[in-house]
């Protein structure tokens, strides 16, 4: 009988020492998990809000936050259950992991962040047309790895964010008005003056060109053929449908205007001098 009451308290001392290991990790556990959910992850989303981050980003945050929430709850357990040996072996092995999926995955982490700083800065937003190393199109959706963009040939192209943050980006329609520039070549004989008061006058007779800024016109170069005088137009609400009409209707107009009164828009030609000699050889018979 002896031998076995000690077993029985033996086995009630280990079994309450497992229940005591347990209770303390569950405590920890409990105690971080809680102060997380309630103060951590609401103080993130109130400073990301703050800051004007996208909603993308606000989840984005609050999801990273939460995840760290749950490592520290089940590190701080390990901890005060007495664990601390297993917890750091544990964390060396992860680093190496991690360091070796950053080390794999460093393009994509590279155009994630680049979607933060996107959705952030708002270089650019949907419905919004861009322009980057010779392409161009319409933003159709921004995502945190990549955005889509629609060509003005109404194909799609999708674009790592990384390209967009770190190349120059035109985005012609970021504010109100926009101004457009075209070389009228005339010929060295006409009229500059009367041939500018055409291009103001046509500009000035069309509805969606602005009168303030006022039109201009500039003389630019004096080419192998023809006289550059560069117009310089505004127009309001800038969309790329809108600005080539109006810049079509305007040229179409000048150019109507300048046959009228004529006024020549002369076409580079060249031509040939010299003169050509022939020399007749003739073979000796042998």
């Amino acid at each position: 009988m002896v031998p076995l009451q000690f077993g029985l308290t033996g086995l009630a001392a280990t079994l309450a020492g497992i229940l005591f290991t347990v209770f303390l990790f569950a405590a920890g556990f409990v105690a971080v998990l809680l102060i997380g959910k309630v103060v951590a992850i609401p103080a993130v989303e109130r400073t990301l809000g703050s800051r004007g981050f996208d909603e993308a980003v606000l989840s984005l945050g609050s999801s990273v936050a939460n995840a760290v929430i749950w490592v520290a709850a089940i590190a701080i357990g390990f901890t005060i259950a007495g664990y601390g040996a297993f917890l750091s072996a544990f964390a060396v092995f992860g680093g190496a992991i991690a360091l070796a999926i950053g080390f794999a995955a460093q393009d994509l982490l590279g155009n994630f962040v680049a979607g933060v700083f996107i959705l952030k800065d708002k270089p650019f937003e949907v419905g919004d047309w861009i322009e980057w190393n010779g392409n161009a199109g319409r933003v159709e959706d921004i995502d945190l790895r990549v955005s889509r963009v629609r060509t003005f040939d109404n194909e799609r192209i999708t674009v790592p964010n990384g390209d967009l943050a770190n190349n120059a980006v035109t985005n012609p329609v970021a504010y109100e008005t926009l101004r457009q520039k075209f070389v009228f070549g005339i010929g060295y004989d006409d009229d500059i003056d009367e041939a500018t008061d055409i291009i103001v006058e046509e500009a000035e007779s069309h509805d969606e060109i602005l009168d303030d800024p006022a039109p201009s016109v500039r003389l630019t170069e004096l080419g192998d053929s023809a006289v550059g005088l560069q117009a310089r137009i505004w127009i309001a609400d800038p969309d790329r449908g809108d600005f080539v009409r109006v810049r079509s209707e305007y040229v179409a107009a000048v150019k109507e205007a300048f046959d009228d009164a004529g006024i020549d828009m002369p076409y580079v030609h060249r031509q040939l001098t010299g003169s050509v000699e022939v020399v007749e050889a003739v073979a000796d018979d042998e």
